[in-house]
């Protein structure tokens, strides 16, 4: 047997990366990608700094400004990064900061005592990963003034008098475009990470500026003196609140500070709750949110006990009960937070359930006491929201108990496919039996399964559990999907939300394609089934399963030439090419208007296909948008209507 030649491996080949060397070879580590995330990640870290001095008591005002060439600049009027001498590296304590991972003032706890993490790398990571940055500190009666390139600075730095200057910190840079995929910053995705931070530290103000299109610049301001309540009435707006205002709680014990807000919406079914550390979001969720969700449950069954609330005394109010409708927003605030995973989406701290716990069960008994309406009304929430549980009961069997709604065959309507892995198997989810002819005859039949749906969906945001169960079409799309997926049908009486891996493993298509109609019922119908999907599989849409399919709009011909367009620019660019005279143009209103070979060319076929991939970058904007769209209440969405009405375009053709 022959062996490859040994291959030399000696201390030679130990490389040692330098300072913030290792950065810039492996940015992945630090700021998560090279892609847009990781980008908008470094402004957020430099604004982290302000606030972490915002929350130490010494900044008040934080401006953010993109200019032209994508140039950020972030300006707060905190106490300033020192800029006397470091005694161990013998150089400005502003240029330790600015190249030396893991340093600066969170370690000792003396610096600040709450921060957003101690991991020190924040802003020198932005110096590494920047093509150039400035710093700019007002201090002491002094001005210092350094740049760097790459992350090395660009000579020593520059210090001089400047008496009765206002302290703070200015910092600017350029990102580093042998770095970064595109340095295009994301301007909503920033504004929203502004407008939250605004929320979770009352009184600061940020001003945000996008001057990035001279004509078109953008300023948007951030501040709101009713904190995190105010946070939750922005997340309620346009719906119907249960009471006013938004119940408030704040408590402290030693190193901790929980600051609490709720809101329940009445006629609303769906929990909304965001949770954060030292203002980090803790998507996760974490021990503070199950501190605040025992202690909610406890206390609210105390007090339906004590007034004799409770119809059924042996069957207390669990905690799905009490969180529907139910919106808040959970801050603590510790010195020494401990996050699961590098990207802090889930805190961990042990102590921390039972001090919310705690501190919440005490606050919140306090508030319904003096408040007893209040709880009344929470109460008489959860046990209607019992009473439908039960009511439902055998509904939700079909699909939590694995019983006949999972033992059953496939709906009929389904036209399947021959492969058995859900990972290659697409589910095209299109609108009544026309369409469906035409993609079941079109379609490959290896790997591409067909669901005709009839009609219009359920509009699932109006309507309780046991109707959404009792619908026909709905009960057809969890079939084909596969029940154990949608969680929030499956696991009612659950705490636990099923992650992304875990609705793929459960899944039957790993794909699922709405095709509908480009014309308004289509367009209606592709609503419906997004709000299902937003309601009750939200992991399905998180794991990246559900697109939409983007059929042609027109069929151009001219003589020998056949194009698809699939919007007015396409078409406009066609004729500009093809030339205005002799030809015919065809506007499909229908996919059944389609023969299956023109549908497999243009919708099915991966490789000629375009389909959109269903994100969910923002579940709080897209949360207000269904509730406005396609709850109850009618004003918002008239108001709406109003303001957005004009520029609609191809309403119907």
């Amino acid at each position: 047997m022959s062996t490859n030649k040994e291959i030399q491996y000696d201390a030679s080949h130990i490389k040692v990366l330098e300072g913030l060397e290792a950065v810039r070879k492996r940015p992945g580590m630090y700021i998560g990608s090279t892609g847009k995330s990781g980008l908008n990640h470094l402004i957020f870290e430099v604004v982290d700094n302000s606030i972490d001095e915002a929350m130490a008591g010494y900044c008040t005002d934080v401006h953010v400004t993109i200019g032209p060439d994508n140039i950020v600049t972030v300006s707060d009027n905190g106490r300033g990064i020192p800029i006397d001498t470091h005694k161990e590296k013998n150089m400005p304590a502003v240029e330790v900061v600015m190249t030396t991972l893991h340093a600066g003032g969170k370690f000792e706890g003396e610096g600040y005592k709450v921060s957003g993490g101690l991991h020190g790398v924040g802003v020198s990571v932005v110096n590494a990963l920047a093509d150039w940055l400035t710093v700019t500190v007002h201090r002491d009666g002094k001005r210092y003034e350094q740049r760097y390139e790459r992350g090395h600075a660009q000579g020593a730095g520059v210090l001089s008098d400047a008496p009765g200057q206002p302290t703070g910190t200015v910092i600017a840079f350029k990102p580093d475009v042998t770095i970064f995929d595109d340095i295009e910053f994301t301007r909503e995705v920033i504004e929203h990470r502004l407008k939250e931070l605004a929320f979770l530290n009352r009184g600061v103000t940020i001003v945000f500026t996008d001057s990035r299109d001279a004509e078109d610049t953008v300023t948007h301001t951030f501040h709101y003196e009713g904190g995190i309540v105010a946070y939750v009435e922005s997340l309620t707006s346009g719906k119907e609140r249960l009471f006013e205002p938004p119940i408030y709680m704040k408590r402290d014990r030693d190193d901790y500070e929980v600051e609490v807000s709720l809101q329940y919406i009445d006629n609303y079914y769906d929990e909304t709750v965001v949770s954060f550390a030292n203002n980090i979001r803790t998507k996760e969720g974490g021990t503070h949110l199950s501190g605040f969700r025992s202690a909610l449950t406890r206390v609210i069954n105390a007090f339906a006990k004590k007034y004799d609330l409770l119809k059924d005394k042996t069957k207390p109010l669990t905690g799905n009960d009490l969180r529907e409708g139910l919106t808040a927003v959970i801050s603590v605030k510790l010195r020494d937070p401990q996050f699961e995973g590098q990207t802090k989406t889930k805190l961990g701290n042990s102590e921390v359930k039972g001090i919310v716990d705690s501190l919440l069960d005490e606050a919140l008994s306090d508030y319904i006491e003096t408040q007893p309406k209040v709880g009344k009304a929470i109460v008489a929430k959860g046990l209607l929201a019992q009473q439908v549980r039960e009511a439902s009961r055998k509904a939700q069997e079909l699909v939590r108990r694995k019983t006949s709604l999972e033992s059953t065959t496939l709906p009929g309507k389904l036209a399947d496919c021959s492969e058995k892995d859900p990972s290659l198997c697409e589910l095209f989810l299109v609108e009544g039996d026309s369409a469906g002819g035409s993609a079941k005859q079109g379609r490959d039949r290896n790997y591409q399964a067909i669901l005709p749906l009839r009609g219009k969906v359920l509009n699932v945001e109006k309507a309780r559990l046991d109707k959404i169960l009792a619908n026909e079409e709905i009960r057809t799309l969890i079939t084909a999907i596969g029940p154990e997926a949608i969680s929030s049908l499956q696991n009612a009486d659950s705490e636990d939300v099923l992650d992304a891996e875990t609705v793929l493993a459960k899944l039957r298509y790993h794909k699922i394609v709405i095709m509908t109609d480009a014309d308004v019922d289509g367009a209606h119908i592709r609503t419906l089934l997004l709000t299902f999907f937003f309601r009750y599989a939200r992991p399905l849409v998180e794991a990246g399963c559900l697109y939409i399919a983007q059929p042609p709009l027109y069929l151009v011909k001219k003589g020998s030439v056949r194009r698809y367009c699939y919007s007015d620019n396409d078409l406009d660019a066609c004729l500009d090419e093809i030339g205005r005279e002799r030809i015919s143009i065809q506007r499909y209103k229908g996919l059944g208007e389609m023969n299956p070979d023109q549908l497999w060319d243009t919708t099915l076929d991966p490789d000629s296909r375009t389909v959109l991939q269903v994100n969910l970058d923002d579940a709080e904007t897209a949360d207000h948008i269904f509730a406005l769209l396609m709850g109850g209440e009618v004003e918002p969405r008239r108001a709406f209507i109003e303001q957005y009405g004009k520029t609609v375009r191809w309403i119907d053709v």
